[in-house]
């Protein structure tokens, strides 16, 4: 089930078309990916998802019904740009925002004390925010997003301004909103992240909607018949095996080993490179080579821009 759903969204300013026709749909209790490069219009969708703005066409779901303004109490969100009141008190203030999303002073404050506590920010909590860097800012707003526990959580840019040890913080508190139950909406440029992080993914570019499906079935798709042969010796006897079918993509050096990566010949399978070379060499390693979603989301990214260009020329 779809814990939320936008169909066909646009959204129109002045003469810049920002989504044309975008639609997502999340499954409930996963982590997913909204990806594209800068401009693409993701912030842009998801103020329409939080109801900071409203889209020009299109329609929103929640839970399975038509999305109403009260849902939004069900939703967490953690925006690119920070919006903390620099001159108050970290404590008065995360205080002030859990009520306003509903939660008893009292309640706020148990479950503050917890968090601070977690995170090591206890000595922050008399402080002003003006006082403190943007990495405990942000440490600070990621805990007033998830307190109230909404269904919906949507981080936008969550790592910026992490060092790699708060980065990781993040990421396992990630995962383990996941494992409770909440759904997760995870708007990124680091594609190691997710890798690590993401169910599902839906890619935008220029407006539009590129890509969008599972994780693992988008890197299934997207594989290119290439194979890492790792080996000791001679490559001419591997080459002479595979009898020109193939196309060497690569070659480097390791400490021990030496390593080739082919491109197997239409109709050619790992199994049969092997087959083909284990007579004629001493092999250690033998891996089919999987895209990265980092190298997925750049070459359909420029394939989109190049047949763009080539259409207004």
């Amino acid at each position: 089930m779809f814990l939320f759903s936008a169909r066909n969204i646009v959204k129109r300013y002045s003469n810049h078309l920002a989504l044309d026709r975008v639609s997502i749909h999340v499954p409930e209790g996963t982590i997913f990916g909204l990806l594209g490069p800068n401009g693409a219009g993701k912030t842009t969708l998801l103020r329409i998802i939080n109801q900071i703005t409203a889209p020009d066409e299109g329609e929103l779901f929640f839970a399975g019904r038509k999305f109403h303004a009260g849902d939004v109490v069900h939703i967490g969100y953690l925006p690119e740009e920070r919006g903390l009141y620099k001159k108050m008190k970290v404590g008065e203030q995360a205080l002030y925002l859990a009520q306003l999303k509903g939660m008893s002073r009292q309640e706020a404050m148990n479950k503050l004390k917890h968090w601070f506590v977690k995170f090591e920010i206890q000595a922050w909590w008399n402080k002003k925010v003006e006082e403190l860097s943007k990495g405990m800012q942000q440490k600070v707003q990621f805990v007033t997003t998830i307190l109230h526990e909404p269904k919906l959580l949507i981080f936008d840019e969550p790592f910026s301004g992490f060092d790699p040890i708060n980065t990781n913080l993040l990421k396992n508190e990630i995962r383990e909103l996941k494992l409770k139950g909440s759904t997760i909406i995870f708007s990124t440029h680091d594609m190691g992240s997710v890798e690590e992080l993401c169910d599902n993914i839906t890619l935008i570019n220029k407006s539009r909607t590129l890509l969008e499906g599972d994780v693992h079935e988008i890197k299934m798709n997207h594989k290119l018949n290439v194979f890492e042969i790792g080996f000791r010796g001679d490559q001419e006897p591997i080459l002479n095996a595979l009898n020109g079918n193939c196309q060497v993509v690569d070659q480097y050096e390791g400490e021990q080993d030496r390593f080739i990566k082919i491109r197997a010949g239409s109709g050619i399978t790992g199994n049969d490179m092997l087959k083909m070379v284990l007579p004629h060499a001493s092999i250690t390693s033998f891996n089919e080579v999987i895209p990265t979603m980092n190298e997925i989301f750049i070459n359909v990214v420029e394939a989109q821009n190049q047949s763009k260009s080539h259409n207004h020329e």
